[in-house]
């Protein structure tokens, strides 16, 4: 689950970016999914500028609906992984025990506890650079994605 402010930029990006991963990499038996923390765009489809970013580097970027995450789906999640600090913090109002990653954490060159600045409110151009971070994190996000679905097919 990739969890940012109002699921129409990083989150739906970050979902389908992993979701391309997952299928090239053969990783099956794992369903990647996107929320957002506020109610501000519910309902309302990805922005145009993610999904053309998304478009133009080979991901998908049709069907998404933002919609809040609530404490059911946190719980339901075995990997909740947010964009910056303050999606932590919500986060954490839902579930205090929940255990959230920031995006950047599977990434090894970004600074620790970075997170990935909201390209909402810039040019297009910073849909680019959201995606470079989200790619450079999808490794490491792949492989901890793998070691859980493993863990869930020993039980």
């Amino acid at each position: 689950m990739f969890v940012c402010w109002g699921n129409i930029c990083r989150s739906p990006m970050a979902e389908r970016v992993a979701q391309s991963y997952a299928e090239r990499d053969g990783l099956t038996g794992v369903e990647f999914t996107s929320a957002a923390t506020s109610s501000e765009e519910l309902g309302e489809p990805m922005d145009q500028r993610a999904a053309r970013t998304l478009s133009r580097h080979g991901y998908a970027a049709d069907d998404h609906v933002a919609h809040r995450i609530d404490r059911a789906e946190l719980d339901q999640a075995d990997l909740v992984i947010a964009m910056e600090g303050l999606h932590v913090e919500r986060l954490h109002r839902l579930d205090p025990d929940a255990e959230i990653a920031l995006l950047t954490d599977f990434d090894p060159a970004a600074q620790p506890g970075s997170g990935v600045p909201d390209p909402w409110y810039g040019s297009e151009s910073g849909f680019l650079d959201t995606l470079s971070a989200i790619e450079a994190a999808m490794p490491g996000i792949i492989d901890r994605a793998r070691s859980l679905a493993a863990a869930r097919a020993a039980q």
